[in-house]
């Protein structure tokens, strides 16, 4: 096992990282539709989130690593057949290419697994499908509008859980998202006929993981590599190959200092890794990068929590504050909201830690990411209320009005 001292190797481990996720490159997968398909298929999944402070997490995490991305991108990649939507540890898309390995959650939601419902309205699973098989899509608004129409027939509430049960057990796919509201189709309708549908083996599976997981974070802890999978045969599978792959030194190990044990495909760490520069990125907190949040903490020593789950009193850095990469670390966290009517991005806290970067780069590059942060959220205008350390406050107001962000 490679154990890793040198003050010298966590930087090198962390550049590492950062360039498997594409967050060090300027265009690591080229820009619009085109790079949003191919950063996709790297990273395996984007997370989706309802909240929408700021432009939501799915697009945003496009934003971060494609230029010339705009958010219709990511449903016309859906229409396409390019991308499906299902669940990984969180409701994500995923490349279609991908799609056999989500038929072992659907078998075992199928056949009595619990995901969302303890119960199941079979006899109204069967109506609505064969209504959907007759008429065409349908959106959960559409049963809404029946409800009205035919006296009661189509209560909603358990119609929508019908639907929600059918999805998740693979009956139906997601064929459109229209302003965050989903229309429901066939499977067999909605996937594209070239798709291997095939039930992977746990072997096939667990080989996916690794490749996928070694490929868009350049290592993983054994538990990263099953992140909030609850499959035990499946993460007892992953073991046993990792194990095997170490024996047959295609894997190797490493150990931080801390104690942290990392694989990696064996002569990872001897690749050359893109140059730093001195861009600031701006990350959502569903990103790919962070959302591990032990290994977040581990390899760049940086503690994140989402905190709009907490009381506002308990929170410390606001309802929902951004992720602040700088060079090859983060060094801090901006808690902001876009009032799309006005087209104003209010900055309601920017805070730094203690770092050992020259102020006024690290405020060129905050100037620069907001720049391109504000046209993303198509906002033309930005305040900061408070910064931390308080000194940057004015030395922030001063350079956003002088570059004229806006």
């Amino acid at each position: 096992m490679i154990e890793m001292k040198h003050p010298h190797a966590l930087p090198h481990l962390r550049r590492l990282a950062l360039a498997a996720q594409g967050l060090r490159q300027a265009q690591p997968y080229g820009c619009g539709l085109a790079g949003a398909r191919k950063a996709i298929n790297h990273l395996g999944y984007v997370q989706i989130d309802t909240i929408s402070v700021v432009e939501r997490a799915h697009h945003h995490v496009f934003h971060a690593r494609v230029p010339k991305f705009k958010p219709a991108m990511t449903n016309q990649m859906l229409l396409n057949g390019d991308i499906f939507e299902y669940w990984t540890h969180a409701a994500a898309f995923l490349p279609i290419a991908d799609f056999r390995f989500s038929l072992p959650y659907k078998h075992a939601i199928k056949n009595g697994q619990i995901h969302w419902y303890k119960t199941r309205d079979k006899k109204l699973m069967g109506e609505l499908l064969a209504r959907i098989r007759t008429d065409g899509p349908i959106r959960s608004r559409d049963l809404e509008t029946n409800a009205k129409k035919r006296a009661g027939w189509w209560d909603c509430k358990p119609a929508k859980k019908a639907l929600e049960q059918m999805y998740i057990e693979g009956d139906l796919m997601v064929s459109n998202r229209e302003n965050f509201q989903k229309t429901y189709d066939l499977t067999e309708r909605v996937l594209p006929s070239h798709i291997n549908s095939q039930m992977p083996n746990m072997e096939t599976f667990a080989a996916h993981i690794i490749d996928q997981q070694l490929r868009c974070h350049g290592f993983a802890s054994l538990k990263g590599l099953t992140y909030q999978r609850r499959n035990a045969a499946l993460r007892k599978t992953v073991k046993a190959l990792v194990n095997e792959r170490l024996a047959q030194h295609t894997l190797e190990q490493l150990q931080l200092s801390s104690g942290e044990v990392f694989i990696l495909e064996t002569g990872a760490l001897e690749r050359p890794l893109p140059p730093l520069n001195n861009r600031m990125l701006i990350l959502s907190p569903f990103d790919n990068s962070v959302i591990q949040r032990d290994r977040l903490k581990a390899l760049f020593q940086y503690d994140y929590k989402l905190e709009c789950y907490l009381p506002e009193a308990k929170r410390q850095y606001g309802y929902f504050s951004l992720p602040l990469l700088y060079r090859d670390q983060f060094i801090g966290r901006m808690n902001c909201k876009a009032h799309r009517k006005t087209g104003h991005l209010e900055i309601k806290l920017l805070h730094l830690e203690q770092h050992s970067f020259d102020e006024d780069l690290v405020i060129t590059a905050f100037v620069d990411a907001i720049t391109a942060f504000c046209h993303f959220q198509q906002c033309d205008a930005v305040s900061l209320t408070k910064a931390q350390p308080k000194h940057l406050t004015q030395r922030l107001r001063n350079a956003l009005k002088i570059e004229e962000v806006l």
